[in-house]
């Protein structure tokens, strides 16, 4: 799709449901809707919601799972010139909600009957919010409305609505893990290149089928799984979450998907399973089509890429972002892929990695990693101060990614700066010891981190989740850590744990091992 008149969300919907695109569309377990039909909906519920009230510059939460009525929520907010603020729907606190809501002052929220308790407790903490609109139930009270009412019929076209590709199309929360979330403001240029340089960069065909289980509240399951096949004019085959996963398994092998979406922890699930006869059926009948996976939103562990690779025979493209990119800044190419890096730079990135200084390090050298380019978000809501701390007047953000540049550009990311530990002035990158862990055969899970001690100094700490019907001891653990990895890498502690804490995206939160370990040492002392 050429993307000389694609400038904003309105622009790509309107070029994928014109006559002469692809036939590509959304399918859910209930319902098949092509592009064409997905635009006439959309303008439906853009007239709805403006005879409701929502007009340009309003916010609007969405608080959704996976569902045709999150896509056509966010392009009918983007057609009246509103501002899509979707929301983790695990995030059920009153009071968390509350200040999301506050925050970006939200006028309505679009959501699931399922999620009303928390929500109408951060209504009553929420002044401008007025209306829930509810996309799976008929009862109607003055505050609580149902979605269908902005699809009936007898209201006027809207006019035409001039939207600049510099107007905000969304503002998405991050999690918040070493404060209060912050909103990342994204443009429609931010999403719409994005999703133009991913789609070339990955090399989509014109009878691709892609996958969404991940959850579009999301940036990057909305830019990947939503918006670049829009953009290709592909299928999508959406599940409402990632478990139970025998549904969306289904899914793949009715619809013929060809391009796998997924986290590093799904691969490594996908690794274990894909042993013996669940190989032969996972391969040959759920994944016997695809071609492509494509791992984001965490690093993935190499030990896990090998295993799944060599299981299911699927090459995966690892790639990198951050909510504040739109969120893809690299990718592995399908020609050229390098295992154990994220890839080359898409189309309008650039990337530099600091030292202290702020100065670039030469080949090789470690360093923050900073992004440039189209895809860099705004700031931060309400948050000037935030946003001046990660954001240069250059357009450099900082990530707090550890990483380095080899000779052709392939950007390989050591660690999180606040995961990286310090061992008597020396580096540790807890990814490398979970990586050393990971090759032991009993281990299904491993999370490091670093943990002060009485002068100052850090030692490494390793929580591991073994695999089901597999044992392994302490000991053993530390005495396999000695024969790979340097003295002072090792783990000083392990702990053997039932689970890890994790988000909605099943990232490890270790931030929370990380208080729960120095809550139990100083009730120890």
């Amino acid at each position: 799709m050429s993307n000389k008149k694609i400038r904003t969300l309105n622009d790509l919907l309107d070029a994928a449901a014109a006559p002469r695109s692809r036939p590509g569309g959304f399918i859910t377990p209930s319902e098949h809707l092509n592009y064409r039909d997905l635009r006439s909906r959309v303008l439906q519920t853009a007239a709805g919601l403006h005879a409701a009230g929502i007009d340009r510059g309003d916010r609007v939460a969405l608080v959704l799972r996976n569902d045709i009525s999150f896509i056509v929520s966010y392009f009918a907010l983007a057609r009246l010139g509103a501002i899509a603020v979707p929301i983790n729907f695990m995030v059920q606190k009153p009071k968390d909600l509350a200040y999301m809501l506050s925050d970006c002052r939200a006028k309505a929220a679009v959501t699931q009957t399922e999620f009303l308790p928390g929500l109408r407790a951060a209504a009553k903490r929420t002044p401008s919010l007025r209306t829930l609109w509810l996309t799976d139930s008929e009862s109607e009270s003055p505050q609580e409305r149902s979605f269908t009412e902005l699809l009936s019929g007898g209201r006027e076209p809207l006019p035409h609505r001039e939207i600049s590709e510099s107007d905000l199309a969304g503002i998405l929360y991050t999690a918040g893990t070493t404060g209060v979330p912050k909103g990342v403001m994204l443009t429609h240029r931010n999403l719409i290149t994005n999703c133009a340089a991913a789609a070339s960069h990955m090399g989509l065909r014109r009878k691709d089928v892609m996958l969404c289980i991940l959850p579009m509240f999301h940036a990057f399951a909305w830019t990947a799984n939503v918006l670049v096949p829009m953009w290709g004019g592909v299928k999508v085959v959406v599940a409402p979450g990632v478990t139970p996963a025998k549904p969306w398994l289904k899914l793949m092998a009715r619809h013929g998907v060809t391009i796998f979406t997924a986290i590093p922890q799904l691969y490594a699930v996908l690794a274990k399973e894909a042993v013996g006869v669940k190989r032969f059926v996972l391969r040959w009948w759920f994944f016997r089509r695809v071609r492509m996976a494509v791992s984001g939103a965490a690093p993935l562990n190499p030990v896990v890429a090998r295993r799944f690779e060599a299981r299911l025979h699927v090459p995966i493209l690892e790639g990198y972002g951050l909510t504040e990119t739109s969120p893809i800044a690299t990718i592995n190419p399908p020609a050229g892929r390098r295992p154990g890096t994220v890839g080359l730079p898409i189309a309008g990135v650039r990337l530099k990695i600091a030292g202290p200084d702020g100065r670039s390090q030469p080949t090789g050298n470690d360093g923050e990693v900073c992004v440039q380019g189209d895809c860099v978000m705004q700031g931060y809501y309400n948050q000037p101060e935030a946003t001046a701390e990660v954001l240069s007047a250059e357009g450099w953000l900082k990530t707090g990614d550890v990483g380095s540049l080899d000779a052709d550009g392939y950007l390989t990311i050591k660690d999180r700066i606040k995961d990286m530990i310090i061992v008597k002035g020396l580096k540790v990158f807890s990814a490398q010891v979970e990586a050393a862990l990971l090759e032991h055969p009993a281990v299904a899970e491993a999370a490091v981190i670093g943990v002060p001690d009485e002068i100052g100094d850090e030692t490494v700490k390793a929580f591991i989740v073994l695999r089901r019907g597999v044992a392994a001891d302490r000991a053993a653990l530390l005495r396999f850590c000695q024969q790979r990895l340097d003295n002072y890498k090792r783990p000083r502690d392990i702990t053997i744990v039932e689970s890890l804490p994790k988000n909605a995206l099943q990232k490890v939160l270790k931030t929370v091992l990380r208080r729960q370990e120095i809550a139990r040492r100083r009730a120890r002392t």
